[in-house]
């Protein structure tokens, strides 16, 4: 066989199994490979491709995509919604193709998601020097372009001869399916080497069945957690995606209910309990709600369960104001687990730990004051949205009106899809979620583009899921034109396909998130607003409207796509657009909505912080007055050792 064909043969043969809650799973761990074909992989991982397309299509089923970067997010979005048992093997060419996964390589390792990327290397042989594309630096021969993926893969490893083969996809696959350290594996493949033929040990091609770590938690550390928060008067926790990967959140809402501790929550862990659930105090930190971050504020004790303490989390550390707060930190990885100088981290599976602290506490419960103050502070923050939700502004309405529309359609088990922008903010702190499958917000990256491709990666889970007898579940994204500008032409794909995704493109002519941080920063919405160059000043800011219609743009793409025209019935008539596109054939391709909005109506304040440095000195008088907020803000960061 050729290395090539070895790959594709031994990726499909490899299995997810895992037992969860009784319920034992055994998944292709790599269902399909995504591919763009140039000289470096076309006679390699092609060939081998179109071979066993011939041979048996359900072998390694191919799939097409756009951009690299965009194949990359939609791995991604599938390891999310299947809960990181699956995810996709990318092919490139060399030079570009193999540079163009590099941001989605960091994006997967920072959200801690599995991805197998199998970039194309320049000839090992070097019997051409240089080829095409290939990088040459003077001070090292050996290098190449796929190096870059060093620092941002968490296994990296180059075939330079057919024999390494083994090992290197051994160890890869080994740290594709561990939890505590998955993310992007990265295996170089020289061009030559891919179509080079040699012998292949039946063992190698065999099944493989790859078991999903789950590591109990100490019973010593259990005891000491058990008697810190029996010691606590005002507990919190926080929740984070960790919770959803070890199918934890039944546990916690038994955890919640049977202790009284109130539960806020990341972005990564939006759908740990329903947001009406009684100790739900929704999201938490910069982008977070009142009322989880009043109960941050006094909290004495917080239990991060599956959380990596992102600055948003901990309002870049300044939502924690008692001056003796203690960690107990429950995480599968090590680093996570010991983050904030913590003395009580239980490094083990977030559900195995809890059911033992379930065990543990049993009789205790806290003060009937702080209960008292979760109703409270639950109660204000939802009046808080319904209002958000209900107030009309016309022509344009506000973006919380559009996204209190968009949650009104969407049946229960629906997924929105969330990246970039002023929305992963407005949605984290005011999206109803009601299934632990219906968000999904990359926010450890905000990627810029990634909402298309990972909602169409969110979709074909979803399918595969409603294959099995699972939940039958709509995939709506939610996207500003700024982003949708990034990468829409994944909506080709999407038709290819015939692929239902459902688009909400909110147009409001610029950058809503940076323009708002700009103006509270000082810098006046500077680059933000897209509009025709003022020749005389050399401005963006204050020209004309761009005369761009993303609308027709998509049309263009094939997509069928519903216009919601400025007035007084936007609202309605969105809500309307969306309930017609879920009706709409389940493979009938995708649907855009397409809605102006006003930029300059704010979401409800979090009344948190975020630390964006403000310059020291300046010309302007808002910058000035910009830095003396952020130094009020500044003196309340706190290290958080304990």
């Amino acid at each position: 066989m050729t290395v090539a064909q070895a790959v594709v043969e031994y990726l499909s043969k490899q299995y997810t199994v895992d037992t969860v809650n009784g319920i034992d799973y055994r998944e292709r761990l790599i269902p399909g490979t995504f591919g763009i074909f140039g000289h470096g992989n076309v006679a390699g991982v092609g060939q081998a491709l179109k071979q066993y397309q011939q041979l048996d299509p359900a072998i390694m089923p191919y799939y097409q995509g756009r951009n690299e970067q965009a194949q990359v997010h939609q791995a991604v979005g599938y390891a999310r919604h299947t809960r990181r048992l699956q995810t996709f093997a990318i092919s490139t060419s060399i030079g570009p193709g193999s540079s163009n996964l590099l941001t989605g390589a960091a994006l997967a390792t920072t959200n801690r998601l599995p991805v197998l990327l199998l970039p194309s290397d320049t000839f090992a042989t070097r019997a051409a020097d240089p080829v095409l594309q290939q990088l040459e630096q003077p001070y090292a021969y050996d290098i190449t372009v796929n190096d870059a993926f060093r620092p941002l893969s968490k296994f990296f490893d180059r075939v330079s001869r057919p024999e390494q083969l083994f090992s290197a996809f051994h160890h890869g696959l080994r740290v594709l399916t561990d939890p505590a350290e998955t993310g992007a594996v990265t295996i170089s493949l020289p061009q030559d080497v891919q179509a080079e033929a040699f012998d292949v040990p039946e063992e190698f091609l065999a099944e493989r069945e790859w078991r999903i770590r789950r590591p109990d938690a100490d019973d010593d550390d259990i005891a000491r957690a058990a008697a810190a928060i029996r010691a606590a008067k005002r507990p919190l926790i926080i929740a984070g995606g960790g919770v959803l990967y070890a199918y934890a959140n039944e546990e916690l809402a038994k955890f919640a209910e049977l202790t009284g501790i109130p539960v806020g929550n990341t972005q990564a862990g939006v759908g740990v309990l329903p947001w009406d659930h009684q100790f739900s105090l929704g999201a938490i930190g910069s982008t977070g709600t009142t009322a989880a971050n009043a109960i941050a504020a006094e909290a004495d004790l917080i239990i991060g369960i599956g959380t990596r303490y992102e600055d948003f989390t901990t309002a870049s550390r300044t939502a924690f104001q008692d001056p003796d707060v203690k960690f107990i930190n429950i995480n599968v990885a090590a680093i996570d687990a010991y983050k904030h100088g913590t003395t009580l981290p239980i490094v083990a599976d977030a559900r195995k730990a809890l059911v033992k602290l379930n065990q543990a506490l049993g009789g205790y419960r806290v003060g009937a004051d702080l209960e008292q103050q979760i109703g409270a502070e639950k109660k204000r923050w939802d009046a808080t949205v319904d209002e958000a939700f209900d107030t009309r502004y016309t022509p344009l309405p506000a973006q919380n009106e559009i996204i209190g529309a968009t949650s009104r359609a969407m049946d229960a088990a629906d997924v929105v899809i969330c990246a970039a922008g002023s929305l992963p903010g407005d949605l984290h702190k005011m999206w109803r979620v009601r299934d632990p499958f219906g968000y999904h917000v990359e926010y450890a990256y905000s990627c810029m583009g990634y909402e298309i491709p990972g909602g169409i990666g969110v979709k074909r889970a979803a399918l595969a899921e409603a294959a099995n007898g699972g939940a039958q579940r709509d995939v709506v994204v939610m996207v500003g034109d700024g982003s949708y500008l990034m990468m829409h032409t994944e909506l080709v794909t999407a038709v290819a396909e015939r692929i239902k995704l459902i688009v909400v493109l909110i147009q409001n002519h610029g950058y809503a998130s940076i323009g708002s941080l700009s103006e509270s920063l000082g810098s006046q919405r500077f680059g933000t607003q897209y509009r025709v160059l003022d020749e005389a000043r050399h401005s963006f800011d204050e020209g004309e409207t761009l005369p761009v219609d993303l609308a027709l743009n998509a049309e263009s793409l094939g997509v069928k796509v519903i216009r919601i025209e400025p007035g007084e019935k936007v609202i309605a008539e969105l809500e309307q657009a969306i309930r017609d596109a879920k009706a709409a054939p389940e493979r009938g391709g995708p649907i855009l909505i397409h809605v102006e909005s006003d930029p300059l109506l704010d979401a409800p304040s979090s009344e948190s912080w975020w630390d964006v440095p403000v310059s020291q000195v300046s010309e302007l008088d808002s910058t000035k007055q910009a830095f003396q907020t952020y130094v009020d803000y500044k003196s309340r960061q706190r290290k958080l050792l304990g």
